[in-house]
């Protein structure tokens, strides 16, 4: 069995800890470094999709073939749809910095300077995977910019803009814009990853908001939100009764998920969490330590659907897959 995790104190009942405007909001936790392996929605996704992509992903220092600088090329690739997604959450955050000092109304034409320049700038500073594979000579910013475009200004005209503007005075000071780390948590002894966009508190209740630039994915995107709500309960001792977190998609226009949990909704997540990172656990030679097991025991996938859209097809398929990496 792994180690289990140390505790990270005792947690009250978020009936006592309702948040009002004259109380300070309480620090993310930080936890001690452990090597065990964290489950995330991202690395389960990896790994239930191909084994070997899981391999490149997150053990790349241990492939007995490839030098660790040639697959780090490889897994640093960007795409087109994934930098723009990069791009537009980067100004939102800029947005909701100014708006907990200023509630100004934004200068549109400026903030849209600043937009392309930061497109631009993503543009020149990465690597993209449609020029690696020769689906493109080159990426520039105007192959980003449209609908980098498009997101903003559906963000800046939306009922939800004005809602933050009207409720910033109240609760700004008490924001929480991309908050720094990788949104470590626990779930009972578990070790979790739920890295949250934007937190905000308000009369007793705790907003959590994830902006999306791509399709709306029901299934995927609750299973993000239920693990937005178990990092928002533990960090701050909260009810998940008391927590409203939403999916914001951006694009082609502004729309809202919104869910609510209660408590057995946590528990019921607990043991699908639990269960999948027993999967991954499957793959370690040593869990505590998060070593992996042969190379070999990570199966290639052979199906275009998939390998065709991954970043280490070079890697595993030459032939069919020449690369410029």
């Amino acid at each position: 069995m792994p180690t289990r995790l140390p505790p990270q104190g005792e947690c009250t009942h978020a009936s006592q800890l309702a948040i009002s405007r004259t109380e300070t909001i309480r620090p993310i936790k930080k936890f001690p470094f452990s090597s065990i392996l964290g489950w995330s929605t991202s690395r389960y996704d990896v790994f239930s999709i191909c084994k070997r992509r899981y391999f490149y992903a997150y053990y790349a220092k241990h492939d007995p073939d490839l030098p660790r600088a040639m697959v780090d090329k490889y897994k640093s690739l960007v795409s087109v749809p994934l930098e723009t997604g990069a791009v537009v959450h980067e100004v939102v955050q800029a947005i909701l910095g100014r708006l907990r000092s200023s509630t100004d109304a934004i200068d549109e034409p400026k903030l849209l300077d600043f937009a392309n320049r930061a497109t631009a700038y993503h543009v020149s500073a990465n690597c993209f995977i449609e020029v690696a594979y020769g689906e493109a000579q080159v990426v520039k910013p105007e192959d980003l910019f449209p609908k980098v475009r498009t997101c903003l200004e559906n963000f800046i005209h939306s009922d939800r803009l004005e809602w933050l503007r009207s409720v910033a005075p109240e609760a700004g000071t008490e924001w929480i814009v991309d908050p720094p780390g990788y949104g470590e948590t626990r779930l009972d002894d578990l070790k979790l990853y739920a890295k949250v966009d934007f937190l905000l508190p308000l009369k007793g209740k705790l907003y959590i908001f994830d902006w999306k630039t791509g399709q709306v994915d029901p299934a995927k995107h609750r299973a993000q939100l239920v693990g937005y709500a178990s990092w928002a309960a533990y960090h701050f001792e909260s009810s998940p009764d008391n927590i409203i977190p939403s999916i914001a998609y951006l694009y082609p226009t502004y729309s809202e998920t919104q869910e609510t949990f209660n408590m057995y909704d946590l528990a019921s997540f607990t043991l699908q969490v639990r269960a999948q990172t027993q999967e991954m656990y499957e793959y370690c030679s040593n869990v505590d330590e998060n070593l992996p097991l042969d190379k070999g025991a990570f199966r290639l996938e052979d199906n275009d659907r998939i390998c065709g859209i991954c970043n280490f097809r070079g890697l595993c398929y030459q032939d069919r897959y020449p690369s410029a990496v």
